[in-house]
């Protein structure tokens, strides 16, 4: 299985809890009760797009085709106590 990087926007919501859109892959939107919530929601999501566009004949977002196998550096959310 092939791992791709998208890019999140994650901001809070004026009611508490989280945001999170990709200008990379057009109609993720998730919400959650943290950013890491959020996160792992829109990371869930973007698999579920990228399914249903190999299932139904569509063009995959640019930014989930196949990317060349280079060392990245992330940023990822912790929690603490």
């Amino acid at each position: 299985m092939d791992e791709m990087i998208i890019r999140l926007h994650i901001e809070p919501l004026e009611e508490g809890g989280f945001v999170a859109t990709s200008p990379d892959v057009p109609g993720l939107v998730a919400e959650g009760r943290s950013v890491t919530e959020a996160a792992q929601i829109a990371q869930s999501l973007a698999r579920k797009i990228a399914e249903s566009c190999l299932e139904h004949g569509d063009l995959l977002p640019e930014a989930l085709r196949r990317q060349a196998a280079v060392p990245r550096e992330l940023l990822v959310p912790i929690g603490l106590p």
